[in-house]
């Protein structure tokens, strides 16, 4: 198995956007000295009462920075919000500051109110994603300048300045449970996962025709896929549970949409469920209604909170029903403080990552 640290990079009381941009580098330090295979972030746009990460690319550069060898990358850029050019620049540049070290993740974006803004299309939000990759296969490939010419992007005689270190270019996901996305990732190499709110059972029939899909396709090498969930290890299950299961329940209130007057948390929590229902998400549907229910998300091993041995457990356990082979865990949720947030980090690291390193739940 393969371990991430993941970050929503989430506002804290207290802390200026430097302080905890601060904070975050200092997680990372901390996994790149125990091992950790990489360290993610998410991109989300305009509610700083969420998510303070809109720049992914400023966050490769920042940690690989303080960083060795961790593997860094977002997860993932949303595609539809960039010039494909720009995009093909940046990315190539982060992965030569990084000496090698990046990962691209690409996502088509879920939320509409990033678009809006940016005067994009989030109806028609996928093909380009989609297309992307081949234009960032053209821009990196043999020929100089390039020309590009599709159904979503038009460039003509681009001459790269910088070539990523990572030839033919830095591996890529896309992280989906669409059938004919998770097809095309198969066909393309491309690695893929899922979040914590697709239940693991109805994963696993869908990454297991991935898999097959895969192999079908030629690849030498296994796929990575990944779930991407809360963590929290401390010395017992007793104090973890004391330190993190009311915590894991506010973790994404930062989801809902922004308060209007005086609306309470039920309705904000009909509103981002009615979104996913509207579109026919329905499989989900339940545990987005129980994502913020402590006893359910426990119960349910949808969070691993306790001691290292039980964290190690439950993950083997989840990994193998759920079929997954990478890990992204999100250390730093709701008002953790940093003294339990880096025993955590410490704990998985050494006990952890060791007892799960040789494990193939595929």
């Amino acid at each position: 198995m393969k371990f991430a640290h993941f970050s929503h990079v989430w506002n804290k009381a207290g802390m200026s956007p430097h302080q905890r941009y601060e904070q975050e580098w200092r997680e990372i330090q901390l996994c790149d000295e125990l091992g950790f295979d990489y360290a993610f972030c998410v991109e989300h746009h305009f509610r700083p009462d969420e998510s303070w990460m809109s720049a992914p690319s400023l966050f490769t550069a920042a940690a690989g920075a303080k960083t060795k060898n961790i593997r860094i990358g977002a997860m993932g850029y949303i595609v539809g919000l960039y010039n494909p050019l720009r995009l093909v620049e940046e990315i190539a540049i982060a992965d030569q500051m990084l000496g090698g070290r990046l990962e691209i993740g690409l996502v088509p974006g879920i939320n509409p109110a990033y678009f809006e803004p940016f005067g994009e299309s989030w109806e028609d939000r996928k093909s380009p994603t989609l297309e992307f990759v081949d234009y960032l296969r053209t821009a990196y490939g043999g020929q100089q300048p390039f020309s590009y010419h599709g159904e979503n992007y038009h460039t003509d005689d681009a001459l790269i300045s910088v070539q990523p270190a990572q030839q033919p270019h830095p591996p890529l996901w896309m992280q989906s449970r669409d059938e004919k996305t998770l097809e095309f990732c198969a066909r393309n190499g491309i690695h893929s996962g899922y979040f914590l709110v697709f239940p693991r059972h109805l994963a696993r029939p869908v990454y297991e025709k991935f898999v097959a899909d895969w192999k079908k396709a030629g690849w030498d090498h296994k796929p990575n896929i990944a779930y991407s969930t809360l963590v929290y290890v401390d010395e017992t299950d007793e104090k973890a549970l004391e330190v993190a299961k009311a915590r894991s329940a506010r973790a994404y209130a930062g989801f809902l949409p922004p308060r209007e007057g005086d609306e309470t948390f039920e309705e904000l929590l009909e509103k981002y469920v009615d979104a996913y229902r509207r579109r026919g998400d329905l499989k989900t549907i339940e545990t987005r209604l129980k994502i913020f229910d402590a006893d359910y998300l426990i119960d349910n091993d949808i969070v691993f909170i306790g001691s290292p041995e039980t964290v190690a457990r439950k993950l083997k356990e989840a990994s193998t029903t759920g079929m997954f082979n990478s890990f992204m865990g999100e250390f730093n949720f709701s008002d953790l403080e940093e003294e339990d947030l880096m025993r955590s980090i410490r704990l998985f690291g050494e006990q952890v990552i060791p007892a799960l390193r040789d494990h193939e739940p595929f």
